[in-house]
């Protein structure tokens, strides 16, 4: 009976699945298409070159043994490899590459198409400091849970991170989210528990990784024409830690991939950890689909230090440092720098160099001196949220009027401050504080914006609203 290229493939992947683990196998051999079998050649269709390329790297002896067994000693592989063209004018097409092994398979006969540049070959998607065999998780060991303070301002999302941290895809914690304002430890406790994973282990890949740079990599795949591999990529990581996931906001194709990697891995029994600024709920211009995402674990806040917390948050730093504090110095700092532990850290390092460089002793009065500068050039937190209260605040009306969709020119002339003020004092996208100001588009907040620095040229009253506005938000 004549040999197909299924039945030959489907006796492979026998071999296959009974000798690497289950998770594997479903990532790397059930993608993959039997095309055609001539002789002794097989030809199989994968993804992308990525794909071609990892099955190259790591599973080409296994293919080897189980192609041996079905078409004999002079078996060949032919990869017929998938190559996207989605954002560009062209059809997408298929290229065919021999196995590049030499040694597992004679590839005698069997030759690259000339049009095919050999540098090709090589990775499509590279991250700047990830190789191609070895991913570098990219994580600062400094940052450990034995330097991450527990305290009731944090136990909740501490605890959740060993648990995930010790059995990784295997809680209830999947995806873990961490959120809270800025300085309160989100980035450390992300890092720690990718830093215990590797310890714990070395063989799972863990990834870190900001919001922002993985959108950057994204867009840099649309325009290389690798989008694909930039999703296999992805979706070989056993640990996808991912910083400051709300910059995801109003980038809806960065959403759309990201929903797709964060599927394949979740169903895959993958761990994912991400951190916030706000909790699911709170996030503006991020798909429902993907908030419905976040919310399948665990969303665990951290919010500012109790005093507690805050002194032995300093004490440990004087230890590592290896610094010998009064306690009432340490009290002090502990009583007057209640806002995050990022100026905590910020007034001790301060308070050491002077003392150091100006050869002075560590007192109650130095401290004051230090405190009082750190707090008076903190500049303050500013939400849009926030703004619109105070705007709405300043010309007597509620904030459901700011939103409202008038035309009375005073209302109009809040919101656009409002925008104007967003822009200024938040990081916000236009896209993202037009959202939040009425459902407005942002070109409508552009519109706002130019407006208000005509009107600041030529309106003595309304840059006087500016004037007062601006020193409501700032003091």
């Amino acid at each position: 009976m004549k040999q197909t290229a299924e039945s030959v493939w489907s006796n492979c992947l026998l071999f296959i699945k009974d000798n690497i683990k289950p998770q594997a196998y479903k990532t790397w051999f059930e993608p993959i298409k039997p095309m055609k079998v001539t002789n002794d050649v097989l030809t199989i269709q994968v993804p992308s070159k990525f794909f071609f390329e990892w099955l190259e790297e790591h599973y080409i002896k296994l293919l080897r043994v189980a192609l041996v067994k079905e078409l004999g000693e002079n078996a060949k592989l032919v990869y017929d490899v998938k190559m996207e063209n989605s954002y560009s004018s062209k059809k997408p097409h298929t290229v065919k590459f021999p196995s590049s092994n030499r040694k597992p398979f004679n590839s005698q006969g069997v030759t690259v198409p000339l049009e095919i540049d050999k540098h090709e070959l090589k990775n499509p998607f590279v991250i700047p400091g990830i190789q191609k065999v070895k991913i570098e998780s990219q994580l600062n060991p400094n940052y450990s849970f034995d330097n991450f303070i527990e305290g009731e301002s944090n136990r909740l999302a501490r605890s959740a991170g060993l648990a995930v941290s010790n059995k990784p895809g295997g809680t209830s914690f999947n995806p873990l989210l961490i959120y809270g304002g800025v300085g309160l430890g989100k980035t450390h406790l992300a890092q720690a528990i990718g830093v215990r994973i590797k310890d714990k282990y070395p063989e799972r890949t863990v990834l870190y990784i900001s919001a922002e740079k993985f959108t950057q990599q994204f867009i840099d795949s649309i325009k290389g024409n690798t989008r694909n591999d930039f999703i296999h990529f992805y979706q070989m990581i056993d640990v996808l830690i991912v910083d400051d996931v709300q910059f995801l906001s109003g980038k809806a194709g960065t959403q759309d991939v990201f929903f797709h990697i964060f599927n394949h891995l979740h169903q895959n029994g993958k761990q994912v950890i991400l951190t916030s600024d706000k909790a699911p709920v709170d996030m503006q211009d991020i798909e429902q689909r993907l908030l419905s995402r976040f919310k399948w674990g665990l969303s665990a806040e951290l919010v500012s230090p109790e005093f507690e917390t805050r002194v032995s948050i300093l004490k440990n730093k004087m230890f590592r440092d290896g610094v010998d504090i009064p306690d009432e110095i340490v009290e002090y700092i502990a009583k007057n720098i209640k806002t995050n532990v990022r100026e905590l850290e910020g007034v001790l390092i301060s308070l050491i160099a002077q003392a150091s460089f100006n050869h002075k002793e560590f007192t109650l009065q130095l401290t004051k001196q230090i405190v009082d500068k750190f707090v008076k050039n903190t500049k303050k937190e500013v939400s849009i949220d926030y703004i619109q209260k105070v705007i709405s605040k300043y010309f007597e009306m509620d904030v459901t009027t700011l939103q409202s969709k008038t035309r009375k020119r005073h209302i109009v002339q809040a919101r656009q401050l409002a925008m104007y003020f967003s822009k200024r004092m938040t990081k916000a996208s236009l896209a993202s504080i037009g959202s939040q100001i009425g459902s407005r588009d942002h070109a409508t907040v552009l519109h706002a914006c130019k407006t208000v620095d005509n009107l600041l040229e030529t309106d003595k009253q309304f840059k006087k609203y500016v004037e007062e506005i601006t020193k409501k938000l700032t003091f």
